[in-house]
């Protein structure tokens, strides 16, 4: 009986040190310093992607063009924030709001889904992580969400996420990319009403097409372009808002979007 006590003992002591090993590594690894002045060549998603057709002997490739955020436009860097993380500018990595009502779904649902994401915590998955959504994966994007914050300015963070995030199906990455790819143009030439239409495809980029006109599509890019027309981002004639104010925020947020989003 002793034995077995002094087993489980050192059993339990040898996990508490796991966990605390595996906690702290996460602090120093990845190096998130390093996203200050070099662009990712290729995310954990992108090479998730990749094993992904490989195994389903899909001939796609990845399709992805850098640009600086000055180079994106206006409307578009409105419209994702609308769309994705309203509170981008006032929070710290976290939207406690969110997450909470999405505990709260899951509970009711009796599943573990925890959406609710901040565009830091889509980033830190898509950079270092994996679509999964197991407990571990979600401990450690909170924990390199939680290093960026404080390592990136919130320009670099909107950057990187604007260059990184799927956008389609068949390998599409990044605004610059799916600009070209859906309207066949650069991304600092996107309008109003096609920003929207790319916002509102981001939670689920690979079943939802901005082109379509799916009525989720249509729904979730009428609400996002209504309210850049009461912020006054878009106005009746609707030609140019300031491109100084591309990346810096200019109104206070309003009620967001309900976050009912399909996980992407």
């Amino acid at each position: 009986m002793k034995k077995r006590k002094s087993c489980l003992r050192r059993f339990i002591l040898i996990g508490i040190v796991c966990l605390a090993g595996f906690v702290a590594f996460q602090f120093v690894y990845p190096d998130v310093s390093q996203l200050r002045k070099e662009n990712p060549k290729k995310t954990a998603m992108m090479e998730f992607r990749e094993n992904e057709w490989q195994r389903t002997r899909k001939n796609y490739k990845i399709n992805q063009r850098w640009v600086p955020l000055g180079a994106i436009s206006p409307y578009l860097v409105k419209a994702v924030l609308i769309g994705e993380d309203d509170k981008f500018w006032q929070h710290e990595g976290f939207d406690y709001e969110a997450m909470q009502k999405a505990i709260e779904k899951d509970i009711k649902s009796k599943k573990f889904k925890l959406g609710g994401s901040t565009i830091s915590q889509q980033l830190a998955k898509n950079l270092f992580l994996s679509p999964s959504k197991n407990p571990v994966r979600k401990v450690r994007e909170a924990i390199i969400t939680w290093r960026m914050e404080r390592a990136l300015s919130k320009k670099r963070i909107l950057e990187l996420y604007l260059n990184v995030a799927e956008w389609g199906d068949r390998g599409v990455f990044g605004i610059e990319a799916a600009s070209r790819a859906y309207y066949g143009k650069p991304a600092s030439a996107l309008g109003p009403e096609e920003a929207a239409r790319l916002a509102a495809v981001l939670p689920n980029p690979r079943k939802f097409n901005p082109l379509g006109e799916q009525r989720y599509v249509v729904h979730r890019s009428n609400l996002i372009y209504n309210i850049m027309i009461r912020r006054g981002i878009v106005v009746p004639e609707y030609e140019e808002v300031e491109r100084g104010d591309s990346a810096s925020p200019s109104e206070e947020p309003s009620p967001p979007i309900e976050q009912t989003k399909p996980s992407q």
